[in-house]
């Protein structure tokens, strides 16, 4: 008997596939143009986009080119939303709106500019809700990296940052045997011969700032365990600190052997390349480490013995 071959579908049950996709797709895309054209006082350059200009934070245009590219490598199609979820997507909604609202009695921008990730995952409920906020909202959550700091949390690590460096470094260079002292954010190598000043743009909180989006980023283009994620992120922070004290301390070793142009030179232009490399060096190490801290248990079972 002849195998009978499976019924091709119809051009009605094909219409009817697409547009199940195509209607929420339509509904998401308007709604999130409406959200973007209700902040855009908050991201164009009087918002966000000021703070881009910044080197603290020139990473902030790139995170949202990241987020679409990560939401296309998660991307599952829409299914049914509950009728709870589509509540749940307003309420989170309007709480990212009331937060906005809130926070525009305060001289503090950054709390307002932050209420655009609640509202966007939000809208992202409401149209496809609770499975497609599991896809959708680690890239969303990720957006926060392209705001900047709040005011007071800035000015609280600056300072604690900039003396660590300085401590930090000046202890480097007295274990290789350079007599090196440090007073206040000021570093004095051969008994004065070269000053070298850790200033506000050496305390290394550029640094923290995107390698700690990035470690963020690698986590979730990466299929690791829920611990190591964790622990990636939070080395983050050590990473950040190891890369910046050996740029001041490469820096001193310069003044003192290749002069000053050479060591100036290095230090605001080149360290700047040489920065990012290392610290993914350290952080691909990390992943080597992790890799085989724990061996995984194989199918063949325990090992027996003749």
């Amino acid at each position: 008997m002849a195998e009978q071959s499976s019924p091709q579908p119809s051009l009605t049950d094909t219409l009817k596939k697409n547009s199940d996709q195509v209607v929420p797709w339509a509904v998401l895309v308007g709604l999130m143009g409406v959200l973007i054209y209700t902040y855009w006082n908050s991201l164009d350059y009087r918002g966000a986009k000021q703070f881009w200009d910044n080197p603290k934070y020139s990473h902030g245009w790139l995170v949202p080119i990241f987020t679409v590219i990560l939401m296309w490598m998660r991307y599952e199609p829409f299914g049914k939303v509950t009728t709870t979820a589509r509540w749940a997507g307003v309420g989170l909604l309007a709480a990212g709106l009331g937060m906005r609202l809130g926070a525009t009695y305060f001289p503090n921008h950054v709390p307002e500019m932050v209420s655009f990730v609640p509202s966007v995952a939000g809208v992202f409920l409401l149209v496809g809700g609770w499975q497609t906020l599991r896809w959708a909202g680690p890239p969303i959550a990720f957006l926060i990296f392209m705001f900047p700091l709040p005011g007071f949390l800035d000015a609280r690590l600056l300072a604690p940052l900039q003396q660590l460096a300085t401590i930090a470094s000046t202890y480097t260079l007295q274990t290789m045997g350079i007599s090196a002292f440090y007073e206040g954010n000021r570093i004095a190598i051969n008994n004065g011969e070269v000053t070298l000043g850790v200033v506000e743009a050496c305390s290394g909180l550029r640094m923290l700032t995107i390698f700690v989006a990035l470690a963020v980023a690698i986590t979730l283009v990466t299929e690791r365990p829920m611990w190591e994620r964790v622990v990636i992120v939070l080395s983050a922070v050590p990473i950040a600190l190891i890369v910046n004290i050996t740029r001041i301390t490469v820096t001193a070793i310069l003044h003192l052997t290749a002069g000053h142009d050479l060591a100036d030179l290095v230090f605001h232009d080149l360290a700047g390349w040489f920065m990012m490399p290392m610290a993914l060096g350290l952080l691909y190490v990390e992943f080597q480490i992790l890799s085989h801290l724990l061996i995984e248990e194989g199918d063949s079972g325990p090992l027996q013995v003749a």
